[in-house]
């Protein structure tokens, strides 16, 4: 009887951090196998300020995805949406002599536009998201190609630049800081709203959802405008960032993003959700992409290591969530049953496959200096 009641609060008080657990011991192997193979190159500061800013990219997005995933959906026009946002704004900036302040409104008012078209095809057409998002993904795209006609566009006003690389005096880059800000900002309509609270509600159960009175396709809207928006200010940190934009920049966003939200424990299965995660998870993504680069491993290598930590994700979360729906003590108990001990080991080989991956790139990554 004492067993039991200790067991329960511990349970209670592990559960809202158990979506971190899996990318912060990811991080953990990262940095131990970094500590040993290249310390020097990957902790340093100028390398770490890299990191953060290729995070902040992202951060903005996988805030406004962690919502649109936890109501069983998905978008996949977040790229396309970036670039013809980062477009439109370059033109205004450089064909039509807008300032910077009257463009950068103006480009997350068309990223919310294109979230809102998203939305209504999803709720009013009944598309499903998969399809809808990635048809409009193809819309926006054939946009951006036929407004920029193959034209890069480059050499902003600093104040732009300094959106996307810039650096507040003595403290973090400004784009971490805008990241940082969207987080918590998600953590907190996440956690301390009726839109989160809905948000998981309908995750949870959409039918349920609506017969408390909920509007499951106005919320549904909500969430797409705001991963349009969203998309829209990562096409605008990305312009900042590079100091140009070309229509086929952003081409992996979407991949990226659900990437980093999954792997952070937000379910593709809807109801379940963890800003905390994600936030863990985009920063998991940037550390290992960096630390691929830093071993000089090719582009491919890249794809395969992140591959290989979005499937593991997917299928130790979904194995997590089912325990919980059988009870039994939850995924704690179940972790002391054979099923549970196989579900370490593959956990465990997952992270063995990873760090042979950064081993593999140590071995093979040729001299970037060759002489003769």
């Amino acid at each position: 009887m004492s067993t039991e009641t200790t067991d329960v609060p511990l349970r209670e008080k592990l559960e809202p951090y158990i979506a971190i657990i899996g990318p912060m011991v990811m991080i953990l192997a990262i940095i131990l196998f970094m500590l040993a193979v290249e310390p020097a190159r990957y902790f340093r500061l100028s390398n770490m300020n890299l990191i953060l800013l290729d995070a902040a990219l992202y951060m903005p997005m996988a805030m406004a995805m962690t919502f649109v995933i936890t109501q069983r959906g998905i978008d996949l026009s977040i790229g396309s949406i970036a670039a013809l946002s980062g477009i439109i704004m370059a033109f205004l900036i450089k064909q039509y002599g807008f300032s910077v302040y009257i463009a950068v409104p103006i480009a997350l008012l068309l990223g919310a536009l294109m979230g809102l078209i998203n939305g209504l095809i999803i709720t009013r057409f009944q598309v499903p998201d998969l399809i809808g998002t990635l048809a409009m993904d193809l819309v926006y795209r054939g946009l951006a190609l036929v407004l920029a006609k193959g034209l890069v566009l480059a050499r902003f006003p600093d104040l732009l630049t300094d959106i996307g690389r810039g650096q507040i005096p003595g403290f973090i880059p400004i784009p971490v800081v805008i990241g940082i800000a969207t987080m918590i900002a998600g953590y907190w309509l996440l956690t301390r709203t009726y839109f989160g609270r809905y948000t998981i509600a309908i995750g949870s159960n959409p039918e349920a959802a609506e017969l408390t009175g909920i509007s499951v396709n106005r919320h549904k809207l909500y969430a797409y405008v705001l991963c349009g928006t969203c998309a829209a200010l990562g096409g605008i940190l990305l312009t900042g960032k590079l100091n140009a934009i070309q229509a086929t920049s952003a081409p992996y966003f979407n991949l990226h993003v659900i990437a980093a939200v999954v792997v952070g424990g937000t379910s593709l299965f809807g109801g379940r959700a963890s800003m905390l995660g994600s936030f863990a998870g985009v920063l998991l993504l940037s550390m290992m992409v960096n630390a691929l680069v830093t071993l000089r491993m090719e582009f491919f290598w890249q794809s395969v290591a992140s591959g290989v930590v979005i499937v593991s994700s997917v299928a130790l979360y979904t194995w997590m969530q089912q325990k919980d729906r059988d009870g039994a003590g939850g995924w704690l108990a179940a972790l002391a049953t054979p099923d549970g001990q196989k579900t370490l080991r593959f956990s465990a080989a997952i992270i063995g496959l990873l760090i042979a991956l950064l081993a593999l790139g140590g071995i093979f990554a040729g001299d970037p200096n060759p002489s003769g």
